[in-house]
């Protein structure tokens, strides 16, 4: 049984943590495949949204805890490969988590690391860390103070204790709360709307912006964006955007274009 499933609707893939048995704990393998299935869906022109979500009734729980203490703490397979270029924050396309139960630590981290969050109301979550003996991993320090505050980010991360998705939506930590049962198909529909009428282009420069805004003062961010704008009112899309509103019809953007060059 694959550990990740990989499947497309139209335009958007949907990666579903596979070992519902153990609520999707990740094994050095799974993660890979997590990894390597982002970088290429990203790498796809036929791409245009990721959605991921866990089998059964669980998210992620997880690091795979299942070994011994001491073979986990001294005996060190290596962490996977991370390619920053796979790291949802720098890649073109969006990702949606769905998180739809039980979510700890890296689970909590893919979440974090997604675009858009779709929390089920009573999933409890937890970043666990330090009640294992670890740090924030994953790059839950740089992600969690950016959602939360850094008072709330020291509380989760300090404390290690339990919320519910309800607790963390109040806390700013996602987009959507709702029942267990909506969430995934929420976030399809979410995804497929995205797909279907915004522009790919666009989308992969709106993320690009945020990233670097993160790193400027204000003036250098707001003269970015002006001259960035202007750059794109020669894109393609700009005028099949305003034509299929005029026209009231759904938009026929082209994919995404594939060269650093063209990314700007």
């Amino acid at each position: 049984m694959s550990e990740l499933l990989i499947e497309r609707s139209g335009a958007v893939v949907v990666l579903t943590l596979n070992r519902p048995e153990s609520l999707n704990a990740l094994t050095p393998g799974m993660e890979r495949a997590y990894f390597d299935a982002l970088a290429n869906a990203d790498a796809d022109p036929d791409v245009r949204v990721i959605v991921v979500t866990g089998a059964g009734r669980g998210f992620c729980a997880g690091a795979d805890l299942s070994g011994s203490a001491t073979d986990l703490a001294t005996g060190g397979a290596p962490l996977p490969r991370r390619d920053p270029g796979c790291f949802p924050p720098t890649m073109a396309k969006p990702v949606i988590a769905a998180v739809n139960g039980p979510c700890a630590g890296v689970g909590l981290a893919i979440a974090l690391h997604a675009d858009v969050r779709f929390l089920a109301e009573e999933a409890k979550l937890t970043t666990a860390f330090v009640r294992r003996g670890l740090i924030a991993e994953h790059g839950v320090a740089w992600a969690l103070p950016r959602l939360v505050g850094r008072g709330r980010a020291l509380d989760l991360l300090l404390s290690g204790r339990i919320f519910t998705g309800r607790e963390a939506f109040s806390y700013g930590l996602a987009e959507f709360c709702l029942p267990a049962d909506r969430v995934c198909g929420e976030a399809l529909a979410y995804a497929r709307d995205i797909s279907q009428n915004c522009s790919p282009r666009a989308i992969a420069a709106v993320k690009r912006q945020l990233a670097e805004a993160d790193l400027l003062p204000p003036f250098p961010a707001l003269t970015t964006a002006d001259a960035d704008t202007h750059l794109s009112f020669t894109w393609p899309d700009l005028i099949e955007g305003i034509e299929s509103w005029q026209q009231r019809r759904r938009p026929a953007f082209r994919g995404f274009p594939p060269t650093p060059s063209e990314q700007r």
